[in-house]
């Protein structure tokens, strides 16, 4: 389906998500507009931690699943358009109100052309920047319930032309992994350092150590990152701190290199605490793995994408960012795919700047990328 019409109502959808933003696991509002129209085009909708969709054509049992996220970010807006946040400290930051109406839009156009043998299974899934939501949706069942062969999902991206699709076989997001480090020490008097062992010294040898994780421990080229993103102490100006905690947040490409960094962090605690007589306790999470896509359904994306008229980029190096899909992706063959949010502008302004915008243009775009994959993957019988 394409036209003005189209795109004007595809729109307004898409500023009224932005306007009404709400964060991981409170998209309570989101969740039923999104409900609303999938059974207002004639799908079968399941809601839960999040909403499913179900689209059939044909007598084919094939099933494939496309995904969008909900959520928003827990950023004030600085933009000036005319569909700017009206929920203070919340905003779309990330380009999801444009993921969700892409793919409403792909499920209006798919329903009233069916051109396709099987299923079509839309998963609209809460959470995504914690890492979480996934997963929850997961447990709940909805890969039992509503089996798929194939899952994919569409992430646009600033700084790119917009409607380039890029996408690469294998790894195309990194991990996150978060790490804490509390180091407990003896403060006291500022005048008097040598009565005890301040905590804040020993931080700042660490921050300093833990550099070398990346920067000798790890082959060059590995593609990993080490980043100390906060320092907290009990010290006040003429006290020096007992306790200081280090937080920070590291990527891997490969979950050996996942595992490295954890091993490296805890030998580097541990090291430097005992050269000073305090303790380290080290806590180290990966809420996000490595997001792999598969051959098959890669090819699968790139072929849709050059049906779709785009310009498309095949063999893009992997994102440092990570992704939330990498859950899908591991239960499932499936595929991550960027599209090109454009350069100028709001449109241009990194993922996460209070400042970004989805582009508008991308909706019909997405939606055409979209209903292009379907077909290809559930061909009509000749």
């Amino acid at each position: 389906m394409t036209g003005n019409d189209f795109h004007e109502r595809l729109t307004a959808l898409r500023h009224d998500f932005h306007r009404h933003p709400e964060t991981g696991f409170r998209e309570a509002r989101t969740k039923a507009v999104v409900a609303a129209r999938l059974r207002e085009l004639g799908l079968e909708v399941h809601e839960g931690v999040g909403v499913v969709g179900l689209l059939r054509a044909g007598s084919g049992n094939r099933a494939i699943g496309l995904r969008a996220d909900m959520d928003a970010l827990p950023v004030t807006e600085t933009g000036t358009h005319d569909h700017i946040s009206q929920t203070p400290g919340t905003m779309h930051a990330c380009g999801h109100d444009g993921h969700m109406t892409m793919l409403l839009g792909a499920a209006e156009s798919l329903s009233q052309n069916k051109d396709f043998d099987g299923t079509v299974v839309f998963i609209f899934q809460p959470n995504e920047e914690h890492g979480l939501g996934a997963r929850a949706m997961i447990d709940e069942g909805v890969l039992e319930r509503f089996p798929v062969e194939e899952i994919y999902a569409i992430h646009n991206l600033p700084g790119a032309p917009v409607g380039e699709v890029s996408t690469r076989p294998g790894l195309i997001c990194s991990s996150e992994s978060l790490f804490e480090i509390a180091i407990q020490g003896q403060g006291g008097h500022a005048s008097m350092p040598q009565a005890g062992v301040d905590a804040i010294t020993v931080a700042a040898e660490m921050v300093l150590a833990l550099q070398t994780i990346v920067s000798r421990k790890l082959p060059p080229g590995a593609g990993a990152v080490v980043s100390v993103t906060e320092i907290t102490t009990d010290g006040q100006r003429n006290v020096l701190p007992g306790h200081a905690a280090l937080k920070g947040d590291a990527r891997a490409r490969t979950p050996q290199d996942r595992a490295a960094i954890e091993g490296f962090m805890r030998q580097i605690a541990a090291g430097v605490a005992a050269t000073h007589g305090v303790t380290a306790e080290v806590t180290f999470t990966s809420e996000f793995i490595e997001t792999i896509n598969a051959l098959g359904p890669t090819e699968a994306v790139i072929r849709a994408a050059r049906a779709a008229e785009c310009v498309t980029i095949p063999d893009r190096p992997p994102m440092s960012f990570s992704e939330d899909f990498a859950h899908f992706s591991a239960a499932v063959p499936g595929c991550f795919m960027l599209l090109g949010n454009g350069i100028e502008g709001a449109h241009g302004r990194p993922l996460h700047a209070a400042d970004y915008d989805f582009n508008d243009a991308l909706l019909p775009i997405g939606v055409s990328v979209w209903s292009a994959l379907v077909r290809d993957r559930l061909p009509l019988t000749p």
